[in-house]
């Protein structure tokens, strides 16, 4: 029997053997015993550490699509195209209405018009590899995710096709640029240089850069395998034109007549017949100070206009930019190269190109638009210069601030339109995030015309709204597609307007 003594000596001994360190020189041939046994990793994935992942992956990209939102969906009733008749104008010959006694009055001349829009598919396919499930047990649900992103990946370019889509306006072959040199304000050497130009449409914008380039015709190979050929957005590229310049502080003026339909432009320079790509603008015009930065040469570009995207329906900006539209298009003028021609501010509170298009909608329309479409950059300035312009003006704007919190920071979000029979109507600026700068677009939401019979101005018509495919088997490897196929209907395209080549100022 072990006397109570005997325990609390054992326990006393142990106590104390845990107070010291393994100091025995006959622990130090095991594995560094002397030392702590356990001490924190030097990394998340090695060692007894915990790896603090949290379950589902976040999903960390924007969706935004305000046009998609906003214009309502409707049915469609098989075919190939939307089609429809309207009359657009009535008395078109300028009757004259009185009548004399015992006679019958003229005869009244009407303006009818027919328009149809032709049905497009759209789609894109996501795929899960068996293996890529099993790793993601535990942690998502990756099935979903594939499919969930599919929808989103649809529904942004659909939202991009809305609004510049280019299926029926092709820009044709570029103007020649004009150029001017001078001996002063960039680091070009002494050489003639040859300046090349290829107008872009709104897909072709939004998708180039001076580092990968433009493109002109796309073959794209799908998941089946079967490719689809289609114009990139950028027309026939120009004729070159040369200049001398003298070195080493050289610089060039480059510009061309503005092209209907063009959001952007992409310009060439270099030695005769070694051309490479070195900016894209949003005005018609360069100020060339260097030499150029891609790697892209106007060569690779051919021949062929290849703006036209035979897969995609016409958006809002091209519906309006179509011959006989009957959409105001508003070109400022070329100005100073590199420069261009900003908006120009009233001194009274108001826009002078806005203003000119909205009385041109309303002299010939009788109609006010209701949303103002702009880039980041348009807003800007056009808050800069309504306020600017309204230090003198009759105008009151009042602050509410709380103890050391002063915010800074004015936006204008409405733009008064002092032409419409009420007296004035208020117009919505938003900021779109597919909207290139340089650009405006005015849209509207219904027609002040009692009994026009018209719903909605503007719809998408589907002939088969949003479904998903999970395709059968073929590898290891789950395939879905997201498609629908629907058309951009606008029932009264002069009920649209838009201003481009606008200059940053």
């Amino acid at each position: 029997m072990i006397s109570q003594t005997d325990v609390e000596d054992v326990l006393g001994r142990l106590k104390t053997a845990q107070q010291r360190p393994l100091g025995d020189p006959r622990f130090r041939s095991l594995l560094g015993l002397e030392k702590g046994t356990f001490s924190q990793s030097s990394s998340p994935t090695s060692g007894l550490t915990f790896y603090d992942l949290e379950l589902g992956a976040k999903f960390l990209y924007p969706v935004l699509t305000p046009l998609r939102n906003s214009i309502p969906r409707v049915s469609g009733k098989g075919g190939i195209q939307a089609a429809w008749r309207a009359i657009t104008a009535i008395n078109t010959n300028g009757l004259r209405f009185g009548v004399s006694s015992a006679n019958r009055g003229g005869v009244l001349a009407i303006a009818t018009q027919d328009y149809t829009a032709t049905y497009k598919g759209i789609g894109v396919e996501t795929s899960v590899d068996f293996e890529a499930q099993y790793a993601g047990q535990e942690f998502d649900d990756v099935r979903a995710a594939a499919a969930k992103t599919g929808l989103e990946a649809l529904m942004l370019g659909e939202e991009s096709m809305i609004l510049g889509g280019c299926a029926s306006t092709p820009l044709g072959v570029t103007p020649t640029p004009t150029l001017t040199s001078s001996g002063i304000g960039g680091s070009l050497g002494t050489q003639t240089y040859s300046v090349i130009c290829a107008a872009l449409t709104h897909d072709g914008l939004v998708n180039g850069s001076v580092a990968s380039g433009i493109q002109g015709q796309i073959t794209r190979v799908n998941a089946d395998g079967s490719t689809d050929t289609f114009g990139g957005g950028v027309g026939a590229k120009s004729a070159n034109a040369t200049v001398a310049v003298a070195g080493p502080t050289g610089s060039i003026s480059a510009s061309v007549s503005a092209v209907r339909g063009a959001l952007g432009y992409a310009w060439f320079w270099g030695a005769p017949g070694a051309e490479a790509l070195g900016a894209i603008t949003t005005i018609n015009s360069i100020v060339i100070t260097a030499i150029a930065a891609g790697v892209q040469t106007a060569a690779s570009l051919g021949v062929n206009d290849n703006s036209a995207n035979a897969l995609a329906f016409d958006g809002l900006i091209y519906q309006a930019i179509k011959q006989g539209s009957g959409s105001y298009i508003y070109t400022m003028t070329t100005g100073a190269a590199g420069t261009g021609t900003p908006l120009t501010s009233d001194s009274a509170g108001g826009i002078i190109e806005i203003d000119a298009v909205l009385k041109y909608m309303w002299d010939n329309f009788r109609l006010s638009p209701d949303t103002i479409w702009v880039n980041s950059q348009e807003a800007l300035n056009i808050s800069r210069k309504i306020l600017l312009g309204s230090q003198s003006a009759a105008q009151r704007f009042v602050f509410e601030s709380a103890q050391e919190m002063v915010g800074g920071g004015i936006m204008v979000r409405t733009y008064l339109n002092r032409f419409p029979m009420q007296g004035g109507a208020v117009l919505d600026i938003k900021v779109h995030p597919n909207m290139p700068a340089g650009t405006i677009l005015m849209t509207s939401k219904a027609l002040p015309y009692p009994l026009a019979g018209v719903g909605n101005v503007l719809q998408i018509r589907t002939r088969q709204d949003y479904y998903q495919i999970e395709w059968p088997l073929r590898t290891r490897r789950y395939e879905y597609g997201v498609y629908a196929d629907e058309v951009l209907q606008n029932y009264f395209p002069p009920s649209m307007a838009m201003i481009t080549n606008i200059g940053n100022g």
